[in-house]
């Protein structure tokens, strides 16, 4: 993940997996992205007949920065590599306030 002023950007590489094959979800806070990769492969000679099958599945969870603004992420795949926007809330700082701490 990295951080500019305007955002986070979050990017997974997912080779092999189609974008259709994978989902990403918010609630209460935390981001996720599942998915599933199928692979079948078939070959048929003359001498021999060979079939391969692969299956998988992931899911990674995390914890969202407390001034993403959850209701403006968006997400992009491009070439097996998924880019996660999550733009800043504005009014998150304005939000903030220092607490004075007692040393008596």
């Amino acid at each position: 993940m990295t951080e500019s002023d305007e955002a986070y950007k979050l990017t997974a590489e997912l080779p092999g997996i189609d974008a259709a094959n994978v989902e990403v979800t918010v609630a209460e806070g935390v981001l996720t992205i599942t998915g599933e990769k199928k692979e079948e492969r078939e070959e048929k000679e003359k001498n021999y007949y060979f079939s391969e099958r692969s299956y998988g599945s992931f899911q990674r969870s995390l914890q969202l920065p407390g001034d993403a603004a959850a209701d403006k992420i968006t997400a992009r795949s491009k070439d097996g590599v998924l880019t996660i926007t999550l733009p800043k809330d504005e009014k998150a700082n304005a939000r903030k306030r220092r607490i004075e701490i007692d040393a008596k």
